[in-house]
């Protein structure tokens, strides 16, 4: 049995980009930074989320922010200067903003 599930709990590394669409249709994108303990790194995974609700949108968190973030990895292709180019992204099913001050 295959699987395509990805939790991500990690940190803003920028200001969400709100976008709208001629359709109507609304995409939020996040850039999430998250830590790995071996080997020590930090990664920046972009999340996309369409059509994200009202509090989401109103919402003006920043860098540093904890975000919880559930939904699947995708691989986005596209061409620039003749060149097929591609990135894997998780497009979420749901991402929440955490507090904004972490509980001891």
């Amino acid at each position: 049995m295959d699987f395509n599930v990805v939790v991500l709990d990690g940190r803003l590394a920028a200001p969400p980009e709100i976008r709208q669409f001629d359709s109507g249709a609304m995409l939020a994108r996040y850039l999430l930074t998250v830590g790995s303990e071996r080997p020590r790194r930090v990664d920046v995974i972009p999340v996309t989320l369409w059509d994200p609700p009202d509090h989401l949108i109103n919402a003006e968190p920043a860098p540093g922010r904890r975000v919880f973030a559930v939904g699947s990895v995708q691989r986005r292709f596209w061409s620039e200067s003749e060149e097929r180019r591609s990135r894997l992204e998780i497009v979420a099913a749901q991402v929440c903003l955490r507090p904004a001050v972490d509980a001891a």
